[in-house]
């Protein structure tokens, strides 16, 4: 069986899945999204998934949005990266939950707005209430790093590939490693894990394809 996830480089949220299935020795192959040019708000891609996001992924008979479902959905079927026990698997959960609403959220926005926005289209305001909240946010994922190697546990789990995703990018959002020294080796850590590949070797699309 080989999964398939619609998915395009620019994407956090679909980079923790594509980790997450090349970590895993999954199968898989990409389908690109050009969601820069309207595809995921088209009427063939809503047919998929309704609620006009990428990534989607195909397991099997089945079809999953959302990206945290997938990677919970990937844990309990492969056996690896859920955590070793009821109470792992709620505190992954909870990470997952944070970092939905409170760290993912605004840089994928942040990211968006400074990057690939015009920029005389580019809130200002915004942009600066956004890089404040992930300030804050960087603040807490720091400060639980610092006695820990992984987010949950003694080993690697869905809440590290979760929360990290976005911190592989190159574009400036209002994070930088040398800010968040925990943070910073906490992601060495991720990227020394057999099969990890940068967002842009791992999906298709890349902001030097738009020129």
């Amino acid at each position: 069986m080989t999964a398939q996830l619609w998915c395009f480089g620019e994407s956090g949220n679909a980079y923790k899945v594509a980790l997450m299935l090349s970590l895993t020795g999954t199968r898989w192959q990409p389908v690109f999204v050009d969601f820069f040019h309207g595809e995921a708000r088209g009427e063939a891609f809503r047919e998929i998934n309704p609620m006009g996001e990428v990534p989607v992924l195909r397991l099997g008979s089945r079809l999953f949005t959302q990206s945290g479902v997938m990677l919970t959905h990937l844990a309990q079927v492969t056996g690896q990266m859920g955590g070793t026990s009821p109470d792992e698997a709620d505190e992954i959960l909870r990470w997952l939950f944070w970092d939905n609403h409170k760290f993912s959220g605004q840089i994928g926005t942040t990211r968006f707005l400074i990057n690939f926005l015009k920029p005389e289209k580019r809130p200002q305001e915004v942009i600066a209430f956004q890089q404040a909240r992930l300030k804050s946010a960087c603040s807490v994922l720091n400060d639980h790093l610092v006695t820990r190697d992984w987010m949950v546990g003694a080993a690697p789990t869905i809440a590290d590939l979760s929360l990290c995703s976005y911190l592989y990018y190159p574009e400036p959002f209002g994070f930088s490693r040398d800010d968040w020294p925990d943070i910073a080796r906490w992601l060495d850590r991720i990227a020394g894990l057999p099969g990890w590949k940068h967002p842009y070797d791992l999906m298709p699309g890349n902001p030097s394809d738009r020129g």
